[in-house]
């Protein structure tokens, strides 16, 4: 019994405290509540107390350092770390201009409030520095932009103003030289159309080529005008001439009668063409030389050189009428071609290459056009080409000079086939090897056991005798 008494007492002490514990875990603000009812509740008489305090402040300094000392301690340990706090931790204090400062000072003269009038007074208000929005309304930001559009408009300008330049250049030559073409040649103006339509004029290759085809002429194919000017239209081309002066030209080329002319080469031109031509021009280059003083020897004017092959051909074309029009228009005359193996300006070398390229008989005369554009001082031009195809048409070498010519023509040929050497044999075994190939399969397919017996001992025989060393026979007669 003594034990169940103490028992029951024990029980009675114990269960109460436990209860007590469990309520205060189970409040999470009971810590809180214990602040809430040591605060007093703010009176008038209170207010006056408070100002009574402030003035205590200030007088006792040493006293309030002691007390914020102490404040600040509590605080620390009052301090509770959240997630909010974190996210904030980022920010710039230079994007809250004007905050901090405003805080500090009302802070220094805010009157210490209860926390009920703490929660009604509203948070100091941000506001964001006014920077004024620049906008670039000065002509002067937009020069790069101005430049650009000067630039375009001077290089359209100039395009309309260059091709309309050019092409009256181009009819100006044409009306000139209409009446002296028609004379001699039935057609002129051919660019393909049927022979009731009207005459078109020119064939506009480009803003600054023209060509003209003209034909029905004895002692010749036809003739073909080509007017190549400057560039006009393109400013970049004008800008490079101031460098590099040019000059507009046109150009002349007759394709003579294979009966009409003999064989030989020619070129009498200005001595920067000439040099020009003589490295670029494929017949001159492989059948003419360069004529050391053809002022003494032919009486040709200074300036012009002479690329000759047949002196006897050279010194019968350079006639007095000829040596005349280049005394007196010689700043017009740039280079004057005669050949019979014109094939253009050399190609590079092609080792598939197993042809000589086409030749043809051609005149090529080439003229400056004057600057002020003066074309009647043009036509005595047009007139000596007509002279030098008839002075083709009724030239005729001799002997001596036809196979002189010729061995020269033998000569270019050996030197061009035994470059080729060696790709034509390759082409050569490549074409026995697809006939014998091509007569396999023919055996093969018809089925007849003989035949592809021949033809296996025949391949038989043949490769024995292509393995076999080569042997020199030699024939010693008897005494």
């Amino acid at each position: 019994m003594k034990i169940l008494v103490i028992f029951l007492a024990i029980c009675a002490i114990t269960i109460p405290r436990i209860t007590c514990v469990e309520m205060e875990e189970d409040n999470d603000f009971a810590d809180f509540e214990e602040f809430d009812d040591d605060e007093p509740v703010e009176t008038g008489n209170s207010h006056q107390q408070s100002n009574s305090n402030r003035q205590q402040q200030s007088t006792g300094g040493g006293s309030k350092k002691q007390e914020d000392s102490f404040d600040d301690d509590d605080d620390d340990d009052g301090i509770v770390e959240s997630e909010d706090s974190e996210l904030f931790e980022g920010f710039d204090d230079e994007e809250f201009e004007g905050f901090n400062s405003e805080t500090d000072t009302e802070t220094e003269n805010e009157i210490p409030k209860s926390a009920d009038s703490g929660k009604k007074g509203g948070e100091p208000k941000i506001t964001a520095a006014k920077v004024p929005i620049h906008f670039r309304t000065h002509w002067d930001s937009y020069w790069i932009e101005m430049l650009m559009l000067v630039g375009l408009f001077a290089y359209f300008s100039n395009y309309i103003v260059g091709r309309s330049r050019n092409s009256k250049i181009a009819n100006m030559w044409l009306s000139t030289h209409r009446s002296l073409l028609e004379e001699n040649f039935v057609l002129v103006g051919d660019d393909g159309r049927k022979e009731g339509e009207p005459f078109s004029g020119y064939v506009k290759e480009s803003e600054s080529l023209y060509t003209l085809w003209c034909s029905g002429r004895t002692c010749c194919e036809g003739m073909l005008v080509e007017l190549k000017m400057i560039k006009r239209q393109d400013l970049v081309s004008l800008i490079a001439g101031l460098m590099r002066p040019v000059q507009d030209q046109v150009q002349i080329k007759v394709e003579i009668s294979k009966d009409s002319m003999d064989t030989f080469v020619l070129c009498v031109a200005s001595k920067k063409t000439a040099t020009k031509s003589f490295k670029e021009i494929n017949d001159l280059s492989k059948f003419c030389t360069l004529v050391n003083k053809p002022e003494d020897k032919y009486n040709v004017p200074q300036g012009f050189s002479v690329l000759s092959e047949i002196p006897e051909a050279t010194a019968a074309m350079l006639d007095s009428k000829l040596l005349a029009a280049l005394n007196k228009f010689g700043h017009l005359i740039d280079f004057i071609h005669i050949s019979d193996q014109y094939s253009g300006v050399i190609q590079q070398e092609d080792p598939g290459q197993l042809k000589q390229p086409e030749v043809e008989r051609v005149l090529i005369a080439n003229f400056n056009i004057p600057p002020k554009t003066d074309m009647e001082t043009l036509k005595p031009m047009l007139i000596l080409v007509f002279y030098i195809m008839e002075r083709l048409k009724r030239f005729r070498m001799s002997r001596e000079a036809k196979n002189k010519a010729d061995k020269n023509r033998a000569r270019v040929e050996e030197q061009f086939l035994k470059t080729t050497h060696a790709a034509r044999a390759e082409a050569a075994a490549l074409r026995r090897e697809e006939k014998r190939k091509a007569e396999k399969e023919k055996i093969l397919a018809e089925e007849d056991p003989d035949k592809q017996k021949k033809w296996e001992k025949k391949e038989a025989k043949r490769e024995k005798r292509k393995n076999q060393p080569k042997m020199k026979q030699l024939s010693i007669k008897a005494l």
